[in-house]
């Protein structure tokens, strides 16, 4: 059992010491010694997320935050505005706040614009490198300036901060992206993700010099140093909000709307994980809004649709012309059915589960039951083995078994009996899956069951790279907020393929539409002819493919050839295309996602052994010219005019998030029960948090007197 485990039980159980309570959330440390502006039971009007304090009966207003997210779906083209409400709810005339939010979006957007809003006042957000960006903010912030700032963490995980909330003053922060609809198996769908799910994080606790730590509930560690800045705060579900009308209420209040203009007559159009309201307009389009007003933001949104029969698009084209250069996006659908029956292929199949307390719920009945599906599914031809893992890793045989019935039925009995707890320690379980080697007359695949929440991305990733071998690596994503980029990008590593399990009545479709592409022909070898060398295209080369997936390309150059020509095997059969590329009807944003795209393909190259220096400034080329938020590139926004006397004081706080649906806070933030010691534990976790604060406020201060 890793130290962390201890450390994040310590930061979500807190520690009483003598009379009083110590709150060890990084967002509440500076309100408990402010008396004046607590209030009671009494004084609260409606929902209300309140701060406990050192005095009895007596509590400290929160700012508190709503989502409001529109999305204009054109074609294979999604572009969103995300507009998050931040309110200092607070009374006292002295009370000025400072908002820290950690929220997801999906993995591929693109953000490129940000705006800040007072009342009728709007100010626009610039691109700036991401230290000159953060040192604006920090400077505005002092200075008594409202601010907001927009940062990446990860992909998929970003952070707004929002300074100088006077009291009972509404601020809003718009932040607007641009990603394109994912296709599969006859199916387009869009993901908006509400809530980052908690991340295990291993590695042993550390004290940045040069850096402050961020408000989330981990240490920064060795292995994932920036874990206090993708672990926001969560609040217990069974004490969310205070509401004496009613006492359980979720925070973080998402409303969500849809223009979708498909480009073709729909045949069925669902919402798996929330009810929504559709209205048909007369050119096509469909209005969707959710049912109810708004929704908790405690799982992932998904939206899904496919073409009425016959009516499927085999190639969409879109064009942007943007200055000197011409933008082209491209999608070809391969022939799937009939034509392309499955190989009798010998396989080995080594099934990886996660058992780590964050599966805990309804998580693991989805990933055992969708584990029970898949063994059912070898042949005799096959080989198989299964390898648990949550603090530690298991495996079932000591090496790949033959299909019989003595096997099959140990395993099936050993998945029955399968129970969530402990920590996400993938990186062994990884290994152990890469390491072993088939003869070569089998086929071996590595099928993951996982919700990917852990935060050492990027270690895991130069495992897959490096240790794949011959595999192929297959995730399936489990639960109602997973870390799709994780999975995705696990799987794009590993040669394989993304699913998403996100209910237990999912789970046969989704394991019948995975193993259609287990045991069905890959597309191999694909290439685009007709293209110079002054034509940029991402990516670079094309992976290879499996049945109802898509040639999915981006180019860019100052000018395009009229036609392009993709080639490519399947199976042992060739296959071609041609496209056009000229008269189709221009599209903004395709520059953008060209960006996108080409900042991806750099971080990649870094993984692959490119120097760090040379990578951060061809991204910051890039992203400076399109206005784009990276790793390296923020949105700033500032106020000219001061707001806040510089004699008040200014209280962080890091907005808290909601426990993912179906996921047991115990489970994710009580103690290990294969603990020993577990008080002393807790002792040592809390003062090693403690010391790692002291020592960079020291540095800090060292810093500020020299």
């Amino acid at each position: 059992m890793t130290r962390h485990l201890f450390l994040r039980a310590t930061l979500a159980l807190g520690l009483s010491l003598g009379a009083g309570s110590l709150s060890l959330a990084p967002a509440c440390g500076n309100e408990l010694e402010q008396p004046d502006q607590t209030i009671g039971l009494n004084e609260v009007k409606g929902g209300r997320l309140l701060f406990k304090t050192n005095q009895p009966g007596r509590y400290l207003p929160a700012p508190t935050l709503k989502t409001e997210v529109r999305i204009s779906v054109t074609g294979l083209i999604a572009r969103a505005t995300v507009s998050q409400e931040f309110l200092n709810p607070s009374p006292d005339k002295n009370s000025w706040t400072e908002g820290i939010y950690v929220f997801p979006l999906p993995e591929t957007a693109a953000v490129d614009h940000l705006r800040m809003k007072i009342g009728e006042r709007i100010i626009e957000g610039q691109i700036k490198e991401k230290a000159e960006a953060k040192k604006v903010y920090e400077q505005a912030k002092q200075e008594g300036k409202r601010t907001s700032l927009v940062e990446q963490e990860r992909p998929n995980i970003f952070t707004t901060s929002v300074a100088n909330i006077g009291p009972g003053e509404r601020i809003t922060v718009e932040i607007e992206y641009q990603e394109t609809i994912r296709y599969d198996q006859g199916a387009f769908s869009l993901r908006f993700p509400m809530v980052v799910g908690p991340r295990y994080i291993p590695g042993t606790a550390v004290a940045m010099e040069d850096q402050p730590p961020g408000n989330g509930w981990s240490l920064d560690t060795d292995r994932v140093p920036d874990a206090s800045r993708i672990t926001p705060p969560v609040q217990h579900p069974a004490h969310t909000l205070i509401n004496p009308i009613n006492p359980v209420s979720p925070i973080n209040p998402v409303s969500l709307s849809i223009d979708l203009a498909p480009g073709f007559p729909l045949g069925k159009l669902e919402s798996p994980y929330h009810q929504i309201l559709t209205i048909a307009e007369p050119d096509g389009r469909q209005h969707l809004t959710l049912r109810e007003d708004t929704v908790p933001a405690d799982r992932d949104f998904v939206l899904t649709w496919k073409p009425a029969h016959g009516q499927a698009p085999t190639v969409s084209v879109f064009r942007e012309q943007r200055g000197n250069d011409q933008y082209a996006f491209l999608m070809a659908m391969p022939p799937v059915g009939s034509d392309h029956q499955p190989t009798a292929v010998a396989r080995e199949t080594i099934f990886v589960i996660d058992t780590s307390g964050s599966m805990s719920g309804t998580s693991i009945e989805q990933a055992k039951a969708a584990l029970l599906l898949a063994l059912n599914r070898l042949t005799s031809q096959d080989r198989f083995n299964v390898i648990q893992f949550n603090s530690v890793t298991h495996v079932l045989f000591s090496q790949a078994q033959p299909v019989k019935p003595e096997t099959l039925r140990k395993a099936v009995h050993y998945v029955e009996q399968l129970k969530a707890n402990g920590g996400t320690e993938i990186l062994p379980a990884l290994k152990m899956a890469l390491k072993g080697s088939a003869p070569t007359s089998l086929l071996r695949q590595v099928i993951f069951l996982t919700d990917g929440q852990v935060g050492n991305e990027d270690e895991l990733f130069e495992i897959i790279r490096t240790q794949l071998g011959t595999s192929r690596l297959f995730t399936i994503g489990i639960g109602s907020a997973p870390n799709s980029h994780f999975m995705r990008k696990a799987a794009e590593f590993g040669r394989g393929t993304f699913t998403h399990i996100g209910s237990t009545s999912e789970v046969q479709a989704q394991m019948d539409a995975i193993f259609r592409k287990l045991e069905r022909p890959v597309l191999t070898d694909l290439r685009i002819e007709g293209l110079d060398g002054q034509i940029e295209m991402f990516p670079a080369r094309i992976p290879d493919l499996y049945e109802g997936e898509p040639v999915v390309v981006v180019l860019k150059g100052p000018a395009l050839p009229e036609t392009v020509t993709i080639q490519g095997m399947i199976g042992s059969a060739p296959w071609t295309t041609s496209i056009t590329l000229k008269n189709h009807e221009p599209r903004e944003g395709l520059s953008v996602y060209w960006a996108r795209q080409k900042v991806a393909a750099l971080m990649d190259q870094q993984r692959y052994g490119q120097d760090e220096t040379a990578t951060k400034q061809a991204v910051l080329d890039v992203a400076l010219a399109h206005h784009l938020v990276s790793k390296y590139t923020s949105l700033v926004a500032v106020d000219v005019t001061p707001v806040r006397p510089l004699d008040k004081t200014l209280q962080a706080h890091a907005m808290k998030t909601n426990l993912p649906d179906g996921q047991d806070y115990q489970a994710i933030f009580g103690l290990p029960q294969t603990a020993t010691s577990g008080q002393l534990q807790i002792l040592l976790g809390l003062a090693t948090l403690l010391a790692a604060r002291v020592t960079w406020a020291v540095r800090a201060s060292r810093k500020r007197v020299a």
